[in-house]
C-alpha cells in the first residue's frame, strides 16, 4: 500500500501544470506601462516633436517672416564655412577653458571651509551661495554700473591701489571684457560647485578620517588620498555642469558687451541669436543650434570617458 502511494506521487506532481511567468496580483503587467506613459508622452511632445521640427526647419531657408523652401544641407555647409560661426566656437572654447578650472578650485576651497558644522559655517554657506541665487542676469546689470570709467567701483578700487588711472573702459575692449566676464562668472557660479562638493564631502564616513588621523596623516595627505578619490563622481558632475553651462553662455555677454567690439566676444549661442533674430535666418540658425547640440554631446562624452572610474 505504501509502495503504491510513493509511485503515484510523482505522477500527480508531473500532471500539475507548470507556469513560467506567474501573474502578479499586486503588480499586473499593465501597471508599469501606465506608470511610464506620462513620461513617454511628455518626452514625445516636448522633446522629440520639437527636435523633429527643428531638423526640418534646418533643411529649409525659413526666414522667420515670409515663405520658405526646402534647400537640403545647404545651411550646414554654410555653417562649416562661415568664419563668424567658426570664431564663435573658438572663442567659446577659450572662454570655457579659462573659467572651468577656477570655478572648480574656488568651489572646492569654499566647500572645505563650510563642510563642517562649526559655528558660522551655515552663515558662510549662505554668503557664498547668494551670488548663484541672485543669478548672472542681475549680476551682469550690476557689473555694467560698476565697470563704468571714472565712476564704477572697479575703476575706483584699481585707481586707489595704483594699478590704473581709473578710466579703463572694460566693456569696449575684447580682452578686458573677457577678463571681466570670466571673473564675474567664476564669482557667480562657484557657489553651486561649492554646494555639490560639500554634499559629497559630508557623505564621506567620519571613521575614515579618524583612521587616517590615527595613522598620522596630515591635512594634505587626507585630502589627496581620501577626499579627492571619494569625490571623483561629484567632481565629474561639477565639471560637466560647468562645461555645458560655458558652452551655453549668453546672458552675461549679451548684457555686458553685446558680443563686441565687432565679434570679439561673440559666443556660439550669441552667434545663433544674431543669425535668427537680427538677420532673420531661422533655418540657418536652427542648423547651427543642432551642430551645437552635437558639439556639446561630443564634449560631454569625452568628459565621461576621461573622468570614468578606472578599475
Amino acid at each position: 500500500m505504501i509502495t503504491e502511494t510513493l509511485e503515484a506521487a510523482p505522477a500527480r506532481s508531473s500532471a500539475r501544470p507548470y507556469r513560467e511567468h506567474p501573474r502578479s496580483l499586486t503588480h499586473p503587467p499593465r501597471t508599469g506601462l501606465l506608470l511610464v506613459l506620462p513620461a513617454v508622452i511628455f518626452v514625445s511632445v516636448f522633446v522629440l516633436a520639437p527636435l523633429l521640427v527643428a531638423v526640418y526647419i534646418s533643411l529649409t531657408n525659413f526666414p522667420l517672416i515670409g515663405d520658405y523652401r526646402f534647400i537640403g544641407l545647404e545651411n550646414y555647409a554654410q555653417a562649416f564655412t562661415d568664419p563668424a560661426f567658426g570664431w564663435s566656437i573658438v572663442y567659446t572654447l577659450i572662454y570655457t577653458a579659462i573659467v572651468t578650472l577656477p570655478i572648480l578650485l574656488l568651489g572646492y576651497t569654499l566647500a572645505v571651509l563650510v563642510r563642517s558644522n562649526r559655528r558660522g559655517a551655515k552663515v558662510l554657506r549662505t554668503v557664498f551661495f547668494i551670488p548663484y541665487v541672485v543669478g548672472l542676469t542681475t549680476l551682469s546689470f550690476l557689473m555694467v554700473l560698476e565697470a563704468q570709467p571714472d565712476s564704477g567701483m572697479i575703476n575706483l578700487i584699481l585707481k586707489w591701489v595704483g594699478l590704473t588711472d581709473g578710466s579703463t573702459a572694460w566693456l569696449v575692449d575684447g580682452r578686458l571684457g573677457t577678463i571681466l566676464i570670466c571673473g564675474l562668472v567664476v564669482w557667480g557660479v562657484s557657489g553651486l560647485t561649492m554646494m555639490l562638493l560639500m554634499s559629497g564631502m559630508q557623505g564621506i564616513p567620519s571613521d575614515v578620517y579618524e583612521s587616517a588621523e590615527l595613522d598620522g596623516a596630515g591635512w594634505w595627505r587626507t585630502e589627496r588620498h581620501i577626499t579627492l578619490p571619494m569625490l571623483r563622481r561629484t567632481i565629474a558632475l561639477s565639471l560637466i555642469i560647468s562645461v555645458i553651462g560655458s558652452f551655453l553662455a549668453f546672458t552675461q555677454f549679451f548684457i555686458l558687451t553685446q558680443g563686441g567690439p565687432g565679434s570679439q566676444t561673440t559666443t556660439v549661442v550669441m552667434a545663433i541669436y544674431k543669425r535668427a533674430f537680427v538677420q532673420l535666418q531661422l533655418g540657418a540658425a536652427t542648423a547651427m543650434s543642432l551642430l551645437l547640440v552635437v558639439i556639446i554631446g561630443l564634449v560631454t562624452a569625452a568628459q565621461f570617458w576621461l573622468l570614468r572610474e578606472k578599475d
